[in-house]
């Protein structure tokens, strides 16, 4: 699977806008897989850094027990609500699916303790969800490294 910079290389104008929208809040939710099975959704952030799309866990958290055991995640930006009136201006919202790789401790800067464990998405898909220009229909765009870029409008 690609990393960040590779689906940035491919689609430089298409992840710069999923990254603002990634970077309009700091608050996100990701969604792992528990080991019965069921899904399991939990606040996190992310960074984007270095060509790569990177986020932690705390030490002992579930999350991170979750990506362990079963690297697939899908990770949802921060959500804003179009206003009503005003739907024309509202930018959508992202998600990112792929499988998380572990990187090793994240490490205290004063103490050097490690605080929690770091993780570097590999990328098995992209969407952004929005609404048209005449704010008449759901757009869906969705990247895969098998697909490429597309796009569905709705009613």
């Amino acid at each position: 699977m690609p990393s960040w910079k590779e689906f940035e290389a491919e689609e430089p104008e298409f992840a710069g806008r999923v990254r603002s929208m990634f970077d309009a809040g700091r608050h996100k939710t990701i969604a792992t897989i528990r080991s019965d099975g069921s899904p399991r959704i939990s606040g996190i952030e992310c960074e984007f850094g270095d060509g790569e799309l990177r986020f932690g866990s705390m030490i002992g958290a579930r999350k991170g027990a979750d990506l362990h055991r079963d690297p697939r995640f899908a990770l949802h930006g921060p959500t804003v609500h179009p206003e009503l009136g005003k739907e024309r201006e509202w930018t959508g919202e992202a998600k990112i699916a792929g499988n998380a790789m572990p990187t090793g401790p994240l490490l205290d800067e004063e103490s050097g303790q490690a605080h929690g464990e770091g993780f570097v998405a590999d990328i098995q898909q992209v969407v952004v969800t929005g609404l048209n220009d005449e704010a008449t229909k759901l757009v869906v765009e969705w990247w895969t490294p098998q697909g490429g870029l597309r796009r569905l409008e709705r009613d």
